[in-house]
């Protein structure tokens, strides 16, 4: 399985950063990246296209993050809030504080999106995806991920205006 090692470690940072912005902690998003990599592992000999493999890939890590956020919902759990393990890992590691306090706060406002419209902001940014690949990600038309889009991003506007008019 050495083609599948090569291909998951083009993906792995997206995978993580993904799974990170979307769950909201680090220790959440390390499951969802490794149950995924499990899942694939098995899946791969089934992969008829290996070019397809990233969209693929994050699709099983799409599901599995769905998965553990109806876990965490159905045991009371809050989602997307701040970890500080993750916070204190990532200063032992060399990150700034300043980049930390970006990702706390991206971490705020991706939290007022609904999961879809989190999901497709961060298949756009992180994944650097087009509309019509999230689309089939997603199993939606591409007219309504592109609304979902937008109204995600005027969200995030409206947000960052009230954060800004409240300092």
């Amino acid at each position: 399985m050495e083609e599948f090692r090569r291909l998951y470690e083009t993906v792995y940072q997206d995978l993580y950063r993904l799974a990170y912005y979307y769950l909201g902690n680090a220790a959440d998003a390390e499951d969802a990246v490794q149950d995924t990599a499990l899942a694939a592992w098995r899946g791969f000999g089934s992969l008829k296209k290996k070019e397809a493999f990233r969209a693929w890939i994050l699709q099983i890590l799409v599901n599995t993050c769905r998965r553990a956020l109806r876990k965490k919902t159905a045991a009371g759990y809050g989602v997307l809030s701040p970890d500080p393990a993750a916070e204190l890992d990532a200063q032992r590691a060399g990150a700034s504080k300043e980049n930390l306090t970006e990702r706390l706060e991206l971490l705020e406002l991706l939290s007022g999106l609904d999961e879809e419209e989190r999901l497709i902001v961060l298949l756009t940014v992180f994944g650097g995806y087009k509309g019509e690949e999230i689309a089939k990600i997603l199993n939606r038309r591409h007219s309504t991920v592109r609304s979902r889009y937008r109204r995600a991003l005027k969200k995030l506007e409206r947000k960052l205006q009230e954060k800004e008019e409240s300092l």
